[in-house]
C-alpha cells in the first residue's frame, strides 16, 4: 500500500480560452485507492482539467490543493515526486532505449541516468517493464518500436515513478484490446494499492469496467459524477454527447452503445 493519506482537490477551478469558459468553477476531490474515469465530448476540458491536476496550467480563478495545501505553492520536484503525469500522444525526442525511457520515471527520486541505477530505482524499472510486458522492448531504440510499444513503455515510465497519485490522459488510445485491457488492469490495480489514480478515456465501455468513479464533463461543468451505473445513464450521457446510447448488459456490466446521432 502506499504510504499516507493523499487528498487531491479542485476548489471552484475556472479556465477560460479566448473569453469561453472551459471549466466553470468546477469543484472535485479525489480519493486514495479510487479510479476515476473522466469523460465528455471532444472539447469539454478532460486534458484542461488535468493539466491543472499537475500543475501545468494555473486556474484563471480558484485553487488545486494537495493535503491541504496549494499545489502552486510546492516546489516543482516535490510535485513531480507525488502526482506521475502521462500525457495524452507522450513523445520521445531523444535516442533512448526502452529502459531509459522508463528510468526517466526516477528522476523525481533523484536517480542519475549517466551512471548506473542504484538498486531501488533498477528494481522500479524492473517491475513497471514487468507489468507492461515490456522487458522485450528495454534493450530496444525507441525510434524502432510502432507506437503502441512506446505507449506501453510511456506508461510504465510514469507506473516507475511509484508516486501516490497518477494521472493518465487517454492511455489506451493507440494500443490494441489485448493491451488496452492490460493497461485498465495495471491502472485499476495501482488503485487497489492505494494510489489515486485518475484517467482520461473516451472509451465509455472501458469507463464502465474498470472504474470506481465517472466525472462526466459537458458544456464546463460536471454533467454528472458517480459510479458508472449512475454517471454513465443514458439521460446523462445522451445530452452530453448528443448522441443517442443504447446500454447491454455484459457480466453484470452495463456497456453504453453510441447508437444514433441526434
Amino acid at each position: 500500500m502506499v504510504g499516507g493519506m493523499t487528498t487531491l482537490a479542485v476548489r471552484q477551478l475556472v479556465c477560460r480560452r479566448e473569453g469561453k469558459a472551459i471549466l466553470d468553477r468546477i469543484d472535485i476531490a479525489f480519493a486514495e485507492g479510487q479510479l476515476t474515469a473522466i469523460v465528455g465530448p471532444n472539447g469539454a476540458g478532460k486534458t484542461t482539467l488535468l493539466r491543472h491536476l499537475v500543475g501545468l496550467e494555473v486556474p484563471e480563478a480558484g485553487t488545486i490543493e494537495l493535503n491541504g495545501q496549494s499545489l502552486a505553492a510546492l516546489p516543482s520536484a516535490v510535485r513531480a515526486g507525488r502526482i506521475a503525469y502521462l500525457p495524452q500522444a507522450a513523445s520521445v525526442y531523444w535516442p533512448l532505449t526502452g529502459h531509459d525511457l522508463v528510468a526517466l520515471g526516477r528522476l523525481p527520486h533523484g536517480a542519475d541516468l549517466s551512471r548506473p541505477l542504484k538498486a531501488t530505482d533498477q528494481e522500479a524499472v524492473t517491475r513497471a517493464l514487468e507489468r507492461v510486458d515490456g522487458v522485450a522492448l528495454a534493450d530496444r531504440a525507441i525510434d524502432t518500436l510502432s507506437q503502441g510499444e512506446r505507449a506501453r513503455l510511456m506508461l510504465a515510465r510514469t507506473l516507475a515513478t511509484e508516486a501516490a497519485i497518477l494521472l493518465a490522459d487517454e492511455p489506451v488510445a493507440s494500443l490494441d484490446p489485448a493491451y488496452a485491457l492490460q493497461a485498465m488492469d495495471v491502472l485499476r490495480a495501482e488503485a487497489a494499492r492505494g494510489v489515486t489514480v485518475i484517467v482520461v478515456l473516451h472509451d465509455l465501455g472501458l469507463a464502465a469496467r474498470f472504474a470506481h468513479r465517472i466525472l462526466v464533463l459537458a458544456n464546463a461543468g460536471i454533467a454528472a459524477d458517480g459510479p458508472p451505473a449512475e454517471a454513465l445513464d443514458a439521460g446523462v450521457i445522451d445530452v452530453a454527447y448528443g448522441v443517442g446510447f443504447r446500454h447491454v448488459e455484459v457480466d453484470g456490466v452495463m456497456q453504453p452503445v453510441a447508437w444514433e446521432r441526434r
